[in-house]
């Protein structure tokens, strides 16, 4: 998990590296598009395995919320500091959370509510509106988590139905055939340097995602969770080394009151699964 957190941080500066010069749709799309490259082992394996109307529904779905959530991060990585984007981007379960009680009908425990709040009251400490400027960066960062969270809903019903190859399959396809026509509009063509960074960044997501992945395979979310907030601390330092981005303590503050928050709500779910595991036997 620790690995994994330093792969993401890794995405972060090349997606930094690369700046405002590129739209953030083309940065996105040519990130995917040269991601594709590592779909291309399990092809055959996937094209067997055949894919049901409702694999089909959801992943279109889930692909085209997933565009527009990675063009909004695309956005914001390029215009606010590294470390807000970091902080806010732990808001994603905090979204999951709330998506499971509004649209998969799962109960609203005081508890989780507390937690929930106090989350926000984290996000209010970042932003700071009416101490300073809440930018377009901020914004899209915001909008990007809870397409993000919802993306994630729809992953956690689609792993039910496909293999976890053919639900990353689906959606590293979709999502580069998504950002097509929101590319094609603002193409400016890429230095070699900007080609080469942002396959350097596919590499660095793939490898996060398959670290995550052998993470959640070898221990509990209440092992592997708080290893995550490790990334804050290196969003802070990188931003600050390679980029001379000041370090802010409001910005710190928010995102451990996040942190917080979504660890609780972690362990929380993890006693109440134990509870009901030792009630069925």
């Amino acid at each position: 998990m620790g690995l994994s957190g330093l792969c993401f941080i890794g995405v972060y500066v090349g997606v930094k590296y690369v700046g405002t010069r590129l739209p953030a749709a083309e940065s996105a799309f040519l990130r995917y598009a040269l991601g594709l490259v590592f779909l291309l082992p399990v092809v055959r394996s996937l094209w067997r395995e055949g894919l049901p109307s409702q694999v089909i529904k959801l992943g279109i779905g889930r692909a085209v919320l997933h565009t527009f959530a990675v063009t909004l991060w695309f956005y914001a990585m390029a215009r606010i500091p590294i470390a807000e984007v970091s902080s806010m981007g732990y808001l994603t379960p905090i979204f999951v959370t709330l998506g499971a009680v509004l649209i998969m009908g799962e109960s609203l425990a005081f508890r989780r509510g507390l937690a929930i709040a106090i989350a926000i009251i984290g996000v209010l400490i970042i932003l700071r509106p009416g101490f300073r400027e809440v930018s377009m960066g901020h914004l899209a960062m915001l909008g990007a988590t809870l397409c993000f969270g919802i993306s994630y809903l729809m992953a956690k019903r689609l792993t039910d139905l496909a293999s976890a190859d053919m639900v990353i399959a689906l959606l590293s396809i979709g999502v580069t055939i998504g950002l097509i026509p929101l590319t094609i509009p603002v193409w400016i063509t890429p230095t070699s340097s900007e080609v080469g960074t942002l396959f350097t960044v596919a590499i660095f997501a793939v490898a996060g995602h398959y670290s995550m992945t052998f993470a959640f395979r070898s221990a509990s979310l209440t092992v592997t969770q708080p290893v995550t907030f490790l990334q804050l601390i290196w969003a802070v330092a990188v931003g600050y080394l390679l980029f001379g981005e000041n370090i802010d303590a409001f910005v710190v503050l928010g995102g451990a009151i996040i942190i917080g928050a979504v660890l609780y709500i972690t362990l929380r779910e993890a006693q109440l699964r134990k509870k009901t595991e030792r009630t069925a036997l």
